[in-house]
């Protein structure tokens, strides 16, 4: 994720939080300010906010080192002041699999509420309104109590919560993943909709919440549903085979006239007869305005990370496209260059296979 700053890498794992995270605390020490509170007043509340963020990622790292088991890689955690995100290369289909996954994440913060729990007992500071403001006596009932929080709070079975995850991995062990899904997802929004009514007369927060999971549920069901569909092809059946190429020494004056002078938007360059990178309209347009026509297609281009064999299956290549958000990727026969994968067409593959489908029912 752009504009992060890494803060370190655990288990090959890189750590990130985004620079909106300092706006968070900021706006916490304002309001301690504005209402009064004394400089140790203060340093409590943000050493509080700093722990609760650091149970999220450890929360994160529940699911990246469940993930592991299972041969999935995660790329990064970035810490966002809405809370993680975990950057894995893929989610487990296998229902068993996903059920440990998702379940990974809230029960370290049960484990955590666990660990406090005692301290919390000796030090006689839980009580009801404990939470309400932080202070030394009762950091740990608190943290305890906002572990509890987030444990149960992603449980609810709704995506993009881990509780809409372990309700499709049930359903799957009965159903077709893309059915669980849609059946998931519905669940999903019908607790959504209870967010933004209840909401609108109690609490607005809950009108974001629910929209934020109501967007949530959508979007999982249209990527389930693309998966679904790349099922039994390969990259060879989605890829193109006439495309232009830019060479890495040419002037961004080469890619605007290429980018011109044709429909496509994105460009494989190449170094010494091999892919080096892509270019897209996007990069070519900021490298026009910052560079100028004489700037070089290997200074603004991003360098490619995935290329696959023609026969890999598609639906193993495009979730890894979008991880790398890689436009394009070079696809090989053997050692042999023979076509690109771009975004745009995997998605036109897709709506031809939809539209080809209910022509079959139609009939």
């Amino acid at each position: 994720m752009g504009n992060s700053l890494q803060l370190g890498t655990i288990g090959g794992i890189k750590v990130k939080v985004h620079w909106t995270f300092a706006l968070l605390i900021g706006w916490i020490i304002f309001i301690n300010m504005r209402a009064g509170s004394t400089t140790e007043n203060t340093f409590w509340s943000v050493l509080f906010i700093l722990l609760i963020f650091v149970c999220v990622v450890l929360h994160e790292f529940g699911h990246a080192f469940a993930a592991k088991r299972f041969g999935i890689k995660t790329r990064s955690i970035t810490l966002l002041p809405i809370g993680g995100l975990a950057r894995l290369e893929s989610m487990p289909e296998q229902p068993r699999q996903e059920l440990i996954v998702a379940l990974a994440g809230p029960v370290v913060n049960l484990a955590i509420a666990a660990l406090v729990f005692p301290f919390v007992n000796l030090s006689g500071a839980f009580t009801e309104g404990s939470v309400v403001a932080v202070h030394a006596g009762n950091l740990l009932p608190s943290l305890f109590s906002v572990n509890v929080v987030l444990a149960v709070f992603n449980m609810l079975p709704a995506f993009p919560m881990d509780g809409g995850r372990v309700l499709r991995a049930l359903l799957g062990f009965k159903l077709e993943r893309h059915v669980a899904t849609k059946v998931a997802a519905s669940i999903g929004q019908a607790i959504a909709i209870g967010f933004v009514l209840f909401g609108l007369f109690y609490n607005p927060i809950l009108v974001f919440i629910g929209i934020f999971i109501f967007l949530g549920a959508q979007s999982e069901v249209r990527t389930t549903q693309a998966q679904f569909m790349m099922a039994n092809f390969t990259v060879r059946d989605a890829m193109i085979r006439d495309f232009h190429t830019l060479d890495h020494n040419d002037s961004i004056a080469s890619a605007v006239q290429l980018l011109l002078n044709g429909q496509e938007k994105n460009f494989m360059v190449m170094k010494d007869g091999s892919p080096a990178g892509t270019l897209d309209r996007n990069q070519i347009i900021k490298a026009l305005s910052e560079e100028g026509k004489d700037g070089k297609v290997a200074e603004a281009m991003h360098k490619s990370a995935l290329s696959f064999q023609q026969n890999t299956p598609l639906r193993e290549a495009w979730p890894k496209m979008q991880m790398n958000r890689q436009v394009l990727a070079p696809i090989y026969d053997g050692g042999v260059l023979v076509g690109a994968l771009d975004n745009e067409n995997i998605l036109e593959f897709l709506m031809v296979r939809k539209a080809a489908e209910k022509g079959r029912q139609a009939s």
